[in-house]
This record gives C-alpha cells, sequence and structure tokens, in this order.
C-alpha cells in the first residue's frame, strides 16, 4: 500500500459540488497526460472498480432520505477501500499516474459537515480504511452552487439522489469544501469554476505543471 511520503504517490483528485465540472476537467486533464505520453488511468467515486460501481448504484440513486449520513457514510468508505484496493493502489505501485472525479474529501464534506456526523468521526473512519495514504493533490472546483445544481439536475442521467436534497444542504457542502481547501493549500488548491471550460482546465494545467514539474498542455479543443 503506497503512503503519503512514497515518491509513486501521483494521484490527483478534482472534487466538489456536484455540477461543478469535475468529469469534465478530469477527462481533460486525463487526455493532457496521455498527450505527454505519461501512463495515467482515470477513475471516480464513488466506483472506481467493479464492487465499487455496485455500491455507486445505491448510493446516488433513489429518494434522498433512504439513508441517514452514517449510512452514506459508510457505504462511501466500503466503495472507497474497493477502490484503492482494486485500481488506485495498483496502479500507483505500477508508478501510473492516478487522476480521480472526487476521493475522500467528499466524505468530509457531504457527511461530515453538511450531514453533520463531524470530521472527527469521519476521520476515525478513514484512518481505518485507507490509513495514512494522501493524493499528490487535490483541487477543489468551487462555483456558487445554484449554477452547480442546476447544471446536475439538468443532466437527467438519475444519478441524482444527492441533488435533490436541495440547495440549503449544496450550500453547506460548498462552504465545508472552501474550508477544507483553504485550511491546508500545501496539498489543495481552490479553482474557481465559475468560468469557461477552457479557462477551467487552463489553471488546473498550470497548478499541476507547478507543482509536479510537469509541462502539460491542456487538452480543450473547443
Amino acid at each position: 500500500m503506497p503512503n503519503s511520503s512514497s515518491n509513486i504517490n501521483e494521484m490527483i483528485v478534482i472534487d466538489g459540488v456536484d455540477g461543478a465540472g469535475k468529469g469534465v476537467q478530469t477527462r481533460l486533464l486525463h487526455q493532457s497526460f496521455v498527450n505527454e505520453g505519461l501512463d495515467t488511468i482515470l477513475t471516480r467515486e464513488p466506483g472506481g472498480s467493479p464492487a465499487a460501481e455496485d455500491i455507486r448504484k445505491l448510493l446516488v440513486e433513489g429518494d434522498p432520505q433512504k439513508w441517514d449520513s452514517l449510512t452514506e457514510l459508510l457505504l462511501m468508505y466500503a466503495a472507497r477501500r474497493s477502490h484503492l484496493r482494486d485500481t488506485i493502489w495498483p496502479a500507483l505501485e505500477a508508478g501510473r499516474w492516478v487522476i480521480s472525479d472526487r476521493f475522500a474529501d467528499s466524505s468530509r464534506a457531504f457527511q461530515g459537515i453538511a450531514g453533520e456526523l463531524g470530521l472527527d468521526l469521519v476521520e476515525q473512519i478513514h484512518h481505518l480504511v485507507v490509513g495514512d495514504f494522501d493524493p499528490g493533490l487535490v483541487l477543489i472546483l468551487d462555483i456558487p452552487e445554484t449554477i452547480a445544481l442546476q447544471r446536475a439536475l439538468d443532466r437527467g442521467d438519475g444519478e441524482d439522489r444527492f441533488e435533490k436534497k436541495g440547495t440549503d444542504y449544496h450550500s453547506k457542502v460548498r462552504q465545508a469544501y472552501r474550508q477544507i481547501a483553504l485550511g491546508n493549500p500545501s496539498q489543495y488548491r481552490l479553482i474557481d469554476a465559475n468560468q469557461s471550460i477552457e479557462q477551467v482546465s487552463n489553471e488546473i494545467i498550470q497548478v499541476i505543471n507547478q507543482q509536479f514539474n510537469l509541462s502539460l498542455e491542456t487538452s480543450y479543443a473547443g
């Protein structure tokens, strides 16, 4: 299992509220790595392995009240354990880069802060499941929750259980992400996602090139 001091710990996470543009930006970033000839995988949470994808359906579909925050947290970490064991850690051990749409900060923001379980409880479960592993960099896409929520609902893909929790809940989620990012500037970067896709992509590329001494170019083609 890679740890936070390992020189192969090259996992980059793009996280943030639903509808912030994480899917688009992780795909663009992955393509930038591929274009540079870097061996890279693209993954997501909840999901990222066959077992974790099964759990994803339980979490993101259906009535918003079918699980309470603690049940959500336990399901998230069951999926995360499979994701780490079956996908992330093997890729890192093989010297590959990992780009993930969401990771543990989603649990801190959604269940810990917005869901009012408290960060202490989340961290206890996190340490049990994840240990001392941390991504190399986490980019938080920050955007007004009203804009993000409308984007997410407009997708109409059926994975809208969290979106159905409403604007007040997602306002708490946004503020939670800001709190997390601003509290640890060495590992986190807050990205203004209320810009064009190209502008957000360019900002992400600049941050990653500086952080990892790379020379990536945006893959956005308009």
